[in-house]
């Protein structure tokens, strides 16, 4: 499952790296947004296949965050 930026954010952290196994409800990363940390959920128990993004990268609406499978 593509999971993709739903605002314009700023990456502030990641919190799990390639090949972590995830459960539903993970929180996967956290994205800053007009002054409020938004938490990048997991809504699919599975495997991260790849990150897009790195901490402090400046993202834009439909921007390809990360890969879990």
């Amino acid at each position: 499952m593509e999971l993709k930026s739903k605002m314009p954010s700023k990456i502030e952290a990641i919190k799990v790296a390639v090949g972590d196994a995830v459960t539903k409800g993970t929180e996967l990363a956290v994205l800053e947004a007009m002054k409020m940390k938004n938490p990048l959920i997991s809504p699919v128990d599975g495997t991260v296949k790849s990150i897009a993004v790195a901490v402090g990268d400046r993202v834009k609406p439909g921007a390809l965050l990360m890969v879990v499978e």
